[in-house]
């Protein structure tokens, strides 16, 4: 029986390090799902370039930051054909076509382009967005639909972004007479919550975990690199004394203990409630716990970087593939549109 066919990927934003956020609400669930779907996991570099207001940053060497946290996760490239975006032309041959089908009042009332929107300006962006910020959610689609996936992993929160390629494949559909497109659905993420960074906000609560916000521990990051920034993560801010009682649920090294070592945290959690506990030692112990979880990952990630040669073929095996599969699509909808 023919597997389903599968598209993710990641923008290489912020020189391409994947962090622990990363891993548990898109990296880690994607590993799983890569022995059931014919799945296609690329490197959104194009997109990179949606909000750019400033010149442009090494994209290759980010890109090639991501692929190495893609292998170093366990993404297995006998599996599943890992690519750039940019090696496989075809994604923008097709987004050019759905753009000539997709009204600009769709793209407008979008909500992350209004957000993004203003963050161009605050940027320092004079001439307000630009076009590629506009048409986002076209190369979105085509990404998806080019090797007609049926499914996307995401988020909960990020189901509702999926609709409008759902929308443009239909759109498309009806207009050609003939269903060339399956229509993609969200595949849910399993991943629980929202995995908090090592900051808080002016309120108190813990924030996400974010490149932007600076609060991130890396898949790259070096044992000692995870012990230096556990020390300035955030805990209750009235445990000031070893025996001050203190609150797990709003504290990140606890919430960190908690997720990778659920069969032990609960001592932590008690004893730091209670005062009998002081933050250094719960720091240094969840310290031990990550580095323990991160250990395999760079390892995996030492045997890649150590052959550049390698990665390039498999990059290249990949792309190959992926292009495959897309110039099929595009046969398609070219005889589709009577080109």
């Amino acid at each position: 029986m023919q597997k389903k066919r599968l598209l993710s990927g990641m923008q290489p934003t912020g020189g391409g390090r994947l962090h622990l956020g990363n891993y548990e609400g898109a990296l880690k669930p994607w590993t799983k799902l890569q022995d059931s779907y014919e799945m296609f996991c690329f490197v959104a570099d194009w997109h990179a370039y949606t909000t750019l207001n400033s010149a442009p940053p090494d994209i290759a060497a980010a890109s090639r930051e991501v692929v190495l946290d893609y292998l170093s996760a366990g993404l297995d490239p006998e599996k599943c054909a890992i690519f750039r975006q940019s090696q496989v032309p075809q994604h923008a041959e097709l987004a050019v076509l759905l753009g000539m089908l997709t009204p600009v009042s769709w793209l407008e009332r979008v909500p992350t382009y209004k957000e993004k929107r203003e963050f161009v300006s605050e940027g320092g962006g004079d001439s307000g967005p630009s076009y590629g910020l506009l048409g986002y959610p076209v190369l979105q689609t085509a990404d998806i639909i080019v090797y007609r996936a049926h499914v996307v992993p995401v988020g909960k929160d990020q189901a509702p972004h999926l609709e409008i390629s759902r929308e443009i494949a239909r759109r498309f559909n009806h207009l050609v007479g003939e269903e060339v497109f399956p229509i993609p659905d969200a595949l849910i993420s399993e991943a629980t919550g929202v995995l908090p960074g090592l900051d808080a906000d002016e309120s108190g609560q813990l924030r996400k975990m974010s490149k932007s916000y600076g609060n991130c521990i890396y898949l790259t990051d070096k044992p000692d690199e995870v012990v230096t920034r556990l020390k300035t993560a955030f805990t209750t801010p009235t445990k000031i004394r070893k025996d001050d009682p203190g609150v797990p649920e709003g504290c990140a090294v606890c919430q960190l203990r908690k997720l990778y070592d659920p069969e032990g945290f609960q001592p932590q959690w008690d004893e730091c409630r209670s005062g009998a506990r002081g933050c250094v030692q719960s720091k240094r112990e969840t310290a031990e716990v990550l580095n323990a979880m991160l250990e395999p990952i760079r390892e995996r990630r030492a045997l890649y970087e150590s052959d550049p040669a390698e990665l390039d073929r498999l990059l290249k095996r990949g792309a190959e593939k992926a292009a495959a599969v897309a110039e099929e699509t595009l046969q398609q909808v070219r005889r589709a549109l009577r080109l």
